[in-house]
């Protein structure tokens, strides 16, 4: 039996979908005297493995350098797909990653990252350290395709106000 050959078919994405992602922090000396060090999250490494101990370093100069901080899961998620759309939206999609006080109570430590913008910016009230970071063309392309797969756009349904008498009631 001769003829085309179907095209073979992607696997779907499942209802939540998970991605390591190792999150390298630059330490650079402080400029004023309130702070000896200042820390930032600078990039991502797709796929990373964990780190033992947290904050390998990966390049140091005069001053400064990038280490592997934490390896955190990138999750998404069905319901946020609305986020993420608003985020593939932007030049260039950006991942948050949210920094908290590390065991020493002082060096910051990775504690979460994002691709929802809505979660992202929700992450800024409070004492965390909220930064961006340019997203990586693998994790663009998982973003997008998980997007493709489960947003589902919602009609906006403007509310009527409910009135609390009748009109006749008014004027009386």
């Amino acid at each position: 039996m001769t003829g085309p050959r179907p095209e073979p078919q992607a696997e779907p994405l499942a209802r939540v979908e998970t991605m390591a992602l190792g999150i390298v922090v630059e330490r650079r000396r402080g400029v004023t005297p309130w702070a000896d060090w200042n820390w930032r999250p600078v990039s991502v490494i797709p796929g990373a493995g964990p780190v033992e101990p947290p904050g390998r370093i990966l390049l140091e100069g005069d001053g400064w350098s990038h280490s592997h901080a934490a390896t955190l899961t990138l999750e998404l998620f069905r319901t946020d797909t609305e986020g993420y759309r608003l985020n593939l939206s932007q030049d260039p999609p950006r991942l948050w990653v949210v920094m908290r006080p590390g065991p020493d109570g002082e060096t910051p430590a990775p504690f979460v990252v994002t691709a929802s913008a809505h979660e992202g910016e929700g992450y800024q009230i409070g004492d965390d350290v909220v930064e961006t970071v340019a997203m990586p063309p693998e994790v663009i392309a998982l973003v997008r395709d998980f997007v493709d797969q489960h947003h589902v756009d919602v009609p906006f349904y403007k509310r009527e106000r409910k009135r609390h008498f009748d009109k006749e009631e008014r004027r009386r």
